[in-house]
Protein backbone atom coordinates (compact mmCIF):
# COMPACT_ATOMS: atom_id res chain seq x y z
CA UNK A 1 0.00 0.00 0.00
CA UNK A 2 1.41 3.54 -1.27
CA UNK A 3 0.14 6.54 0.28
CA UNK A 4 1.55 9.81 -1.56
CA UNK A 5 0.05 13.43 0.46
CA UNK A 6 0.96 16.75 -0.29
CA UNK A 7 2.12 16.17 -4.17
CA UNK A 8 1.83 19.85 -5.26
CA UNK A 9 4.59 21.87 -6.48
CA UNK A 10 8.55 21.33 -6.31
CA UNK A 11 8.44 18.55 -9.08
CA UNK A 12 11.90 18.49 -9.08
CA UNK A 13 13.17 18.16 -5.63
CA UNK A 14 9.56 16.27 -4.69
CA UNK A 15 10.49 13.64 -7.37
CA UNK A 16 14.41 13.01 -5.82
CA UNK A 17 12.34 12.48 -2.42
CA UNK A 18 10.31 10.16 -4.00
CA UNK A 19 12.97 8.04 -5.44
CA UNK A 20 14.37 8.38 -2.65
CA UNK A 21 11.62 7.07 -0.23
CA UNK A 22 10.40 4.05 -2.98
CA UNK A 23 14.38 2.75 -3.56
CA UNK A 24 14.38 2.84 0.30
CA UNK A 25 10.86 0.69 0.47
CA UNK A 26 11.96 -1.56 -2.54
CA UNK A 27 15.24 -2.65 -0.55
CA UNK A 28 13.48 -3.90 2.16
CA UNK A 29 10.96 -5.84 0.23
CA UNK A 30 14.11 -7.37 -1.83
CA UNK A 31 15.87 -8.11 1.47
CA UNK A 32 12.42 -9.89 2.34
CA UNK A 33 12.99 -12.47 -0.78
CA UNK A 34 9.53 -11.15 -2.75
CA UNK A 35 9.83 -12.36 -6.11
CA UNK A 36 7.67 -11.51 -9.21
CA UNK A 37 4.84 -13.37 -10.41
CA UNK A 38 5.54 -15.48 -13.89
CA UNK A 39 4.24 -13.90 -16.60
CA UNK A 40 1.53 -16.73 -16.56
CA UNK A 41 0.36 -15.97 -13.16
CA UNK A 42 0.21 -12.38 -13.61
CA UNK A 43 -2.07 -12.64 -16.38
CA UNK A 44 -4.36 -15.31 -14.47
CA UNK A 45 -4.28 -12.68 -11.15
CA UNK A 46 -5.19 -9.60 -13.52
CA UNK A 47 -8.54 -11.81 -14.66
CA UNK A 48 -9.04 -12.55 -11.38
CA UNK A 49 -8.20 -16.60 -11.09
CA UNK A 50 -5.73 -18.54 -10.50
CA UNK A 51 -4.75 -21.03 -12.52
CA UNK A 52 -5.51 -24.90 -10.50
CA UNK A 53 -2.29 -26.94 -10.12
CA UNK A 54 -1.07 -30.45 -9.07
CA UNK A 55 0.26 -30.02 -5.45
CA UNK A 56 3.78 -30.04 -5.92
CA UNK A 57 6.55 -32.86 -4.56
CA UNK A 58 8.11 -31.66 -1.44
CA UNK A 59 11.73 -32.63 -0.03
CA UNK A 60 9.65 -35.06 2.48
CA UNK A 61 7.67 -37.05 -0.28
CA UNK A 62 10.78 -37.32 -2.48
CA UNK A 63 12.52 -38.67 0.06
CA UNK A 64 9.70 -41.37 0.71
CA UNK A 65 9.03 -41.83 -2.70
CA UNK A 66 12.65 -42.99 -3.13
CA UNK A 67 12.89 -45.72 -0.19
CA UNK A 68 14.22 -48.85 -1.19
CA UNK A 69 11.85 -51.33 -1.61
CA UNK A 70 11.04 -54.19 1.10
CA UNK A 71 10.89 -57.93 0.94
CA UNK A 72 7.52 -58.05 0.93
CA UNK A 73 4.67 -55.80 0.45
CA UNK A 74 2.52 -55.28 4.09
CA UNK A 75 -1.47 -54.81 3.69
CA UNK A 76 -2.42 -52.24 6.04
CA UNK A 77 -5.84 -50.48 7.58
CA UNK A 78 -6.44 -46.95 7.76
CA UNK A 79 -9.79 -45.85 9.73
CA UNK A 80 -9.23 -42.44 11.03
CA UNK A 81 -6.28 -39.98 11.48
CA UNK A 82 -8.63 -37.52 13.92
CA UNK A 83 -7.53 -33.98 15.12
CA UNK A 84 -6.88 -34.63 18.62
CA UNK A 85 -6.14 -31.03 20.01
CA UNK A 86 -9.89 -29.81 19.95
CA UNK A 87 -8.50 -25.68 19.27
CA UNK A 88 -10.05 -23.59 17.02
CA UNK A 89 -8.53 -20.97 14.95
CA UNK A 90 -7.27 -18.13 16.90
CA UNK A 91 -9.03 -14.72 16.33
CA UNK A 92 -8.24 -10.96 18.00
CA UNK A 93 -12.34 -10.56 17.65
CA UNK A 94 -14.79 -12.81 17.81
CA UNK A 95 -14.90 -16.63 18.97
CA UNK A 96 -14.27 -18.65 15.61
CA UNK A 97 -15.90 -21.91 15.53
CA UNK A 98 -12.70 -23.10 12.65
CA UNK A 99 -10.68 -25.90 13.62
CA UNK A 100 -6.94 -24.77 14.21
CA UNK A 101 -5.85 -27.81 11.83
CA UNK A 102 -6.96 -29.78 8.99
CA UNK A 103 -9.73 -32.46 9.69
CA UNK A 104 -8.44 -34.79 6.44
CA UNK A 105 -5.64 -36.07 7.97
CA UNK A 106 -7.00 -39.89 6.84
CA UNK A 107 -6.72 -38.57 3.46
CA UNK A 108 -2.90 -37.40 3.79
CA UNK A 109 -2.11 -40.56 5.52
CA UNK A 110 -3.20 -42.33 3.07
CA UNK A 111 -1.48 -40.84 0.35
CA UNK A 112 1.49 -40.93 2.15
CA UNK A 113 1.62 -44.88 2.88
CA UNK A 114 0.93 -45.08 -0.93
CA UNK A 115 4.11 -42.77 -1.80
CA UNK A 116 6.28 -44.93 0.23
CA UNK A 117 8.55 -46.62 -2.07
CA UNK A 118 6.34 -45.78 -5.09
CA UNK A 119 3.66 -48.11 -3.62
CA UNK A 120 6.30 -50.93 -2.87
CA UNK A 121 5.80 -50.47 0.95
CA UNK A 122 1.97 -50.60 1.76
CA UNK A 123 -1.20 -51.84 0.06
CA UNK A 124 -3.46 -49.54 1.75
CA UNK A 125 -7.29 -50.36 2.63
CA UNK A 126 -9.11 -47.45 3.52
CA UNK A 127 -11.67 -48.04 6.16
CA UNK A 128 -12.66 -44.47 7.22
CA UNK A 129 -15.57 -44.82 4.54
CA UNK A 130 -16.74 -48.47 5.57
CA UNK A 131 -20.49 -47.68 6.22
CA UNK A 132 -20.22 -46.40 2.45
CA UNK A 133 -18.74 -49.65 0.92
CA UNK A 134 -20.58 -51.90 3.01
CA UNK A 135 -23.69 -50.14 2.08
CA UNK A 136 -22.80 -50.29 -1.70
CA UNK A 137 -21.96 -53.87 -1.49
CA UNK A 138 -25.39 -54.43 0.14
CA UNK A 139 -27.01 -52.95 -2.79
CA UNK A 140 -25.42 -55.43 -5.20
CA UNK A 141 -26.84 -58.86 -2.77
CA UNK A 142 -30.38 -57.03 -2.72
CA UNK A 143 -30.10 -56.53 -6.57
CA UNK A 144 -29.11 -59.89 -7.68
CA UNK A 145 -31.64 -61.22 -4.86
CA UNK A 146 -34.52 -59.18 -6.77
CA UNK A 147 -33.72 -59.61 -10.21
CA UNK A 148 -31.90 -63.10 -10.58
CA UNK A 149 -33.42 -64.78 -7.63
CA UNK A 150 -30.16 -65.83 -6.92
CA UNK A 151 -29.88 -66.31 -2.68
CA UNK A 152 -25.91 -67.06 -2.34
CA UNK A 153 -23.87 -64.50 -4.33
CA UNK A 154 -21.58 -65.73 -6.78
CA UNK A 155 -17.82 -65.09 -5.10
CA UNK A 156 -17.01 -64.10 -8.64
CA UNK A 157 -19.14 -61.17 -8.56
CA UNK A 158 -18.59 -59.69 -4.91
CA UNK A 159 -15.55 -61.19 -3.47
CA UNK A 160 -14.70 -61.11 0.13
CA UNK A 161 -13.03 -57.98 1.84
CA UNK A 162 -9.45 -57.86 1.77
CA UNK A 163 -8.15 -57.89 5.29
CA UNK A 164 -5.39 -56.34 7.28
CA UNK A 165 -2.73 -57.72 9.68
CA UNK A 166 -1.97 -54.26 10.52
CA UNK A 167 -4.04 -51.12 11.52
CA UNK A 168 -2.37 -47.67 11.59
CA UNK A 169 -3.76 -45.55 14.30
CA UNK A 170 -2.70 -42.10 15.60
CA UNK A 171 -3.66 -38.77 15.06
CA UNK A 172 -2.86 -35.01 15.59
CA UNK A 173 -2.13 -34.51 19.01
CA UNK A 174 -0.69 -31.16 19.52
CA UNK A 175 -0.97 -27.82 18.03
CA UNK A 176 1.19 -24.77 19.94
CA UNK A 177 0.31 -21.19 18.52
CA UNK A 178 3.55 -18.71 18.96
CA UNK A 179 5.88 -20.82 20.42
CA UNK A 180 8.67 -18.61 18.91
CA UNK A 181 8.53 -15.13 18.09
CA UNK A 182 10.82 -12.35 17.48
CA UNK A 183 11.29 -9.77 15.16
CA UNK A 184 13.89 -6.27 14.26
CA UNK A 185 13.88 -3.59 12.81
CA UNK A 186 15.94 -0.44 11.40
CA UNK A 187 15.02 3.54 10.63
CA UNK A 188 17.69 6.02 8.99
CA UNK A 189 16.28 9.31 8.18
CA UNK A 190 12.45 8.73 7.96
CA UNK A 191 13.27 5.54 5.99
CA UNK A 192 13.49 2.25 7.66
CA UNK A 193 11.47 -1.70 7.72
CA UNK A 194 11.07 -4.21 10.10
CA UNK A 195 10.48 -7.57 10.18
CA UNK A 196 8.58 -9.88 12.38
CA UNK A 197 8.01 -13.71 12.52
CA UNK A 198 6.37 -16.80 15.02
CA UNK A 199 6.58 -19.74 15.08
CA UNK A 200 3.79 -22.63 15.58
CA UNK A 201 4.19 -26.15 16.23
CA UNK A 202 2.25 -29.31 15.11
CA UNK A 203 2.76 -32.38 16.56
CA UNK A 204 1.27 -36.19 15.12
CA UNK A 205 1.78 -39.58 16.18
CA UNK A 206 1.51 -42.65 14.31
CA UNK A 207 1.21 -46.45 15.72
CA UNK A 208 0.82 -49.75 13.71
CA UNK A 209 -1.48 -52.35 16.05
CA UNK A 210 -1.60 -55.85 15.35
CA UNK A 211 -5.09 -56.95 14.15
CA UNK A 212 -4.54 -60.45 15.51
CA UNK A 213 -3.32 -59.61 19.33
CA UNK A 214 -4.46 -55.77 19.35
CA UNK A 215 -0.63 -55.40 20.47
CA UNK A 216 1.36 -51.78 19.72
CA UNK A 217 4.02 -52.84 17.53
CA UNK A 218 5.44 -49.50 17.01
CA UNK A 219 5.18 -46.19 17.51
CA UNK A 220 6.51 -42.37 16.61
CA UNK A 221 6.13 -38.78 17.26
CA UNK A 222 6.89 -35.99 14.74
CA UNK A 223 6.96 -32.22 15.70
CA UNK A 224 6.89 -30.03 12.38
CA UNK A 225 6.92 -26.13 12.94
CA UNK A 226 5.16 -23.81 10.83
CA UNK A 227 6.51 -20.15 10.32
CA UNK A 228 4.94 -16.85 9.78
CA UNK A 229 7.24 -14.15 8.25
CA UNK A 230 6.04 -10.30 7.79
CA UNK A 231 8.13 -7.58 6.09
CA UNK A 232 7.38 -4.02 5.81
CA UNK A 233 9.32 -0.86 4.80
CA UNK A 234 8.05 2.79 5.67
CA UNK A 235 9.44 6.18 4.34
CA UNK A 236 8.09 9.40 6.39
CA UNK A 237 9.93 12.42 4.88
CA UNK A 238 9.29 16.66 4.58
CA UNK A 239 10.00 17.67 1.13
CA UNK A 240 9.35 20.89 1.97
CA UNK A 241 8.33 22.61 5.03
CA UNK A 242 4.28 21.94 4.31
CA UNK A 243 4.85 18.91 2.19
CA UNK A 244 4.96 15.53 3.83
CA UNK A 245 5.59 12.24 1.88
CA UNK A 246 4.82 8.57 3.25
CA UNK A 247 5.38 5.61 1.78
CA UNK A 248 4.45 1.92 2.92
CA UNK A 249 4.73 -1.67 1.52
CA UNK A 250 4.64 -5.16 3.16
CA UNK A 251 4.59 -8.01 3.01
CA UNK A 252 3.55 -11.35 4.81
CA UNK A 253 4.35 -15.50 4.41
CA UNK A 254 2.22 -17.67 6.02
CA UNK A 255 2.44 -21.07 5.80
CA UNK A 256 -0.45 -23.51 4.93
CA UNK A 257 -1.02 -25.58 8.13
CA UNK A 258 -2.55 -28.43 6.26
CA UNK A 259 0.83 -28.46 3.78
CA UNK A 260 2.58 -28.80 7.24
CA UNK A 261 0.30 -31.86 8.89
CA UNK A 262 1.17 -33.19 4.94
CA UNK A 263 4.96 -33.25 5.60
CA UNK A 264 4.32 -34.17 9.63
CA UNK A 265 2.18 -37.12 8.18
CA UNK A 266 4.89 -37.89 5.53
CA UNK A 267 7.73 -37.64 8.39
CA UNK A 268 5.93 -39.75 10.55
CA UNK A 269 5.47 -43.13 7.86
CA UNK A 270 8.85 -43.26 7.13
CA UNK A 271 10.09 -42.79 11.08
CA UNK A 272 7.64 -45.40 11.67
CA UNK A 273 9.23 -48.08 8.28
CA UNK A 274 12.42 -47.72 9.61
CA UNK A 275 11.06 -48.94 13.86
CA UNK A 276 9.40 -51.85 12.10
CA UNK A 277 12.44 -52.74 10.35
CA UNK A 278 14.34 -52.28 13.28
CA UNK A 279 11.68 -54.50 15.53
CA UNK A 280 11.73 -57.01 12.33
CA UNK A 281 7.90 -55.94 11.54
CA UNK A 282 8.81 -55.81 7.74
CA UNK A 283 12.88 -55.56 6.17
CA UNK A 284 14.39 -54.19 3.27
CA UNK A 285 15.16 -56.02 -0.03
CA UNK A 286 18.71 -54.47 -0.16
CA UNK A 287 20.16 -55.15 3.52
CA UNK A 288 23.10 -52.80 2.63
CA UNK A 289 20.84 -49.62 2.05
CA UNK A 290 18.37 -50.31 4.76
CA UNK A 291 21.41 -50.44 7.44
CA UNK A 292 21.86 -47.16 6.01
CA UNK A 293 18.83 -45.73 6.06
CA UNK A 294 18.44 -46.67 9.68
CA UNK A 295 22.33 -45.72 10.98
CA UNK A 296 21.02 -42.20 9.56
CA UNK A 297 17.56 -42.10 11.37
CA UNK A 298 18.97 -43.70 14.97
CA UNK A 299 21.33 -40.10 14.82
CA UNK A 300 18.49 -38.05 13.79
CA UNK A 301 16.23 -40.30 16.50
CA UNK A 302 19.14 -39.41 19.60
CA UNK A 303 20.04 -35.92 17.98
CA UNK A 304 23.18 -36.95 16.10
CA UNK A 305 24.79 -39.72 19.06
CA UNK A 306 23.96 -43.01 19.62
CA UNK A 307 20.92 -44.48 22.02
CA UNK A 308 21.63 -44.34 25.67
CA UNK A 309 20.65 -47.69 25.86
CA UNK A 310 22.96 -50.18 24.25
CA UNK A 311 20.33 -53.31 24.52
CA UNK A 312 18.90 -54.50 21.46
CA UNK A 313 15.57 -53.15 21.12
CA UNK A 314 12.56 -55.70 22.77
CA UNK A 315 10.76 -56.68 19.76
CA UNK A 316 6.53 -57.48 19.75
CA UNK A 317 5.26 -60.25 21.25
CA UNK A 318 3.11 -60.93 17.64
CA UNK A 319 4.79 -62.73 15.81
CA UNK A 320 4.45 -62.12 11.75
CA UNK A 321 1.96 -59.61 12.39
CA UNK A 322 1.97 -58.04 8.90
CA UNK A 323 0.80 -61.74 7.39
CA UNK A 324 -2.82 -62.34 6.00
CA UNK A 325 -4.52 -65.43 5.77
CA UNK A 326 -6.76 -64.93 2.64
CA UNK A 327 -10.08 -65.48 2.72
CA UNK A 328 -11.26 -67.90 0.42
CA UNK A 329 -15.02 -68.45 -0.64
CA UNK A 330 -16.91 -71.76 -0.55
CA UNK A 331 -17.05 -72.92 -3.67
CA UNK A 332 -21.18 -72.19 -4.96
CA UNK A 333 -21.90 -76.03 -5.80
CA UNK A 334 -21.04 -77.10 -2.17
CA UNK A 335 -22.95 -73.94 -0.54
CA UNK A 336 -26.41 -74.77 -2.57
CA UNK A 337 -26.42 -78.59 -1.90
CA UNK A 338 -29.82 -78.91 0.12
CA UNK A 339 -29.74 -79.57 3.81
CA UNK A 340 -30.18 -82.98 5.05
CA UNK A 341 -33.82 -83.57 5.84
CA UNK A 342 -33.93 -84.82 9.12
CA UNK A 343 -35.48 -88.37 10.32
CA UNK A 344 -36.10 -90.20 13.37
CA UNK A 345 -34.82 -93.35 13.72
CA UNK A 346 -35.05 -96.35 16.19
CA UNK A 347 -32.70 -98.52 17.67
CA UNK A 348 -33.38 -101.85 19.40
CA UNK A 349 -32.60 -101.49 22.87
CA UNK A 350 -28.93 -102.37 24.09
CA UNK A 351 -28.28 -104.96 26.02
CA UNK A 352 -29.22 -104.21 29.92
CA UNK A 353 -31.28 -101.38 28.37
CA UNK A 354 -34.24 -100.31 30.83
CA UNK A 355 -37.96 -100.71 29.47
CA UNK A 356 -40.42 -97.93 29.25
CA UNK A 357 -44.00 -97.63 30.73
CA UNK A 358 -45.26 -99.64 27.60
CA UNK A 359 -42.91 -102.43 27.79
CA UNK A 360 -41.06 -101.34 24.39
CA UNK A 361 -36.59 -100.75 25.21
CA UNK A 362 -35.97 -96.74 25.31
CA UNK A 363 -34.60 -95.71 22.14
CA UNK A 364 -30.77 -95.00 21.60
CA UNK A 365 -29.05 -91.50 20.82
CA UNK A 366 -29.87 -90.57 17.72
CA UNK A 367 -26.73 -90.89 14.97
CA UNK A 368 -24.11 -88.29 14.54
CA UNK A 369 -24.86 -85.23 11.96
CA UNK A 370 -23.46 -85.31 8.62
CA UNK A 371 -19.40 -84.90 8.60
CA UNK A 372 -17.97 -81.08 7.36
CA UNK A 373 -15.36 -79.10 6.42
CA UNK A 374 -13.24 -76.53 8.04
CA UNK A 375 -15.17 -74.07 6.12
CA UNK A 376 -18.30 -75.62 6.90
CA UNK A 377 -19.36 -78.06 3.60
CA UNK A 378 -20.84 -81.12 3.51
CA UNK A 379 -18.35 -84.19 3.45
CA UNK A 380 -19.23 -86.95 1.68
Amino acid sequence: MIAIQGLQGAAGPLARHLFTALAGVAVVAGLSGCATLPFGEQASLSSGMYRPVVAPQTALDADLRALPVPVKRTIVAVYDFPDLTGQFKDSDTIQSLSKAVTQGGAPMLIKALQDAGERNWFTVLDRASLNDLLKERQIVTEMRKVYRGEQNIDPAVLPPLQDAGIVLEGGIVGYDTNTLTGGSGANFLGIGGNTKWTQDTITVTLRAVSAKTSEVLASVTVNKVIASVAVDGNAFRYVQLDKLLQAEAGITTNEPKQIAVQGAIDKAVMSLIMEGARLQIWSFKDKAAGAALLAQYEGEKYDGGVSPNPAAPGLPITRNAASVVETQPIPVSIRRRPAPVATVQHYAAPTGGAPSAGGDAVPAPHAAPPAQGADGELLN
